[in-house]
């Protein structure tokens, strides 16, 4: 078995209305999922992605009013990478987001900035990707929009045995080296890719002197890789034959996980394609009111009551 590539990843936000405006006004992605943290249902989980909520365009948000900020360190998986259709699409960005900065994403042209709570974030033209349907009533013309996400950057102290997760236990390949380009500083990087080579998978850095992460707003919570529906108890049973400490497996309605910490201290997730998110809201309504799983329903009008006013909601 292995990882068919990326399924999503998760963020956190302070502020879940300025957190709206930026990734669906500004960066084009639409709201396919208005929900709460199910572990802790005093706080949303937005997920914005393509028109369909496909895995592998996903970036989700859990919205913690009192966060503090996130003091960069290491374990961390940023910058996030989302990739764009072609490189006349960076000309469109560049102009759209004024504060960015060129540069290389592993060897594929780049630019580079930050959110409104300082997460960092490149985009980078990967035409060779697949899993995407454009959002044909949002903000950005359909050849320019954010087509998905790319291999994000895993940042860890020492990355034997991180190496290791991604090759022996995930499956993905590695490539080889190449390099990030920003425009602060150079980092070697190693790639590891999935078979299919339409998917996306991860950079790696070792960065041994740098502090301890302490994360909070602007910083990334988990990245989930994608699997077959059908090797879901596969992947319980593997997880534990390698020694992992895991979840077990967790519904989540949307789709079915296993978390897991790998050695570097990362927090990782599998999560099946399906069921898939139109499977309580028609296509054409996606995100456009609070739903909740059925186990949470019973606590809908305590919930609804508990959660601020979602603003820039429309």
């Amino acid at each position: 078995m292995e990882v068919l590539g990326l399924h999503h990843v998760s963020s956190i936000t302070k502020d879940a209305g300025q957190n709206l405006q930026f990734y669906r006004d500004v960066l084009g992605l639409r709201l396919v999922k208005k929900t709460v943290n199910q572990d802790d249902p005093s706080m949303y989980h937005l997920f914005y992605a393509d028109a369909q909520g496909t895995p592998g365009t996903d970036v989700t948000f859990f919205a913690m009013p009192y966060a503090g900020a996130t003091r960069r360190g290491v374990p961390d998986i940023a910058p996030l990478s989302l990739t764009l259709g072609d490189e006349k699409s960076l000309l469109y960005w560049q102009e759209r987001l004024t504060s960015a900065k060129e540069g290389q994403w592993a060897g594929k042209p780049a630019l580079f900035f930050h959110d409104p709570e300082g997460l960092p974030l490149v985009l980078a033209a990967a035409p060779e990707k697949g899993w995407r349907q454009p959002w044909k009533k949002g903000p950005v013309p359909s050849e320019r929009q954010i087509t998905g996400l790319g291999a994000p950057l895993l940042q860890v102290r020492e990355g034997r045995k991180t190496r290791r997760v991604l090759v022996e236990v995930l499956g993905l390949r590695y490539e080889g080296t190449s390099r990030i380009e920003g425009p602060d500083e150079a980092i070697p990087v190693e790639v590891f890719s999935p078979e299919d080579p339409g998917q996306s998978g991860v950079l790696l850095a070792e960065f041994p002197d740098r502090p301890r992460l302490m994360l909070g707003r602007g910083g990334v919570h988990h990245l989930a890789f994608a699997i077959r529906d059908e090797d879901y108890d596969g992947w319980v049973e593997r997880l534990t034959s390698f020694g992992f400490q895991h979840s077990g497996p967790v519904d989540r309605f949307w789709f079915r996980s296993i978390y897991f910490r790998e050695p570097g201290g990362l927090l990782f997730e599998l999560a099946t394609l399906g069921p898939g998110f139109a499977r309580d809201e028609p296509e054409d309504h996606l995100g456009e009111t609070l739903v909740l799983p059925p186990f949470l329903e019973s606590q809908r009008a305590a919930i609804e009551a508990a959660l601020p006013p979602l603003s820039g909601q429309d």
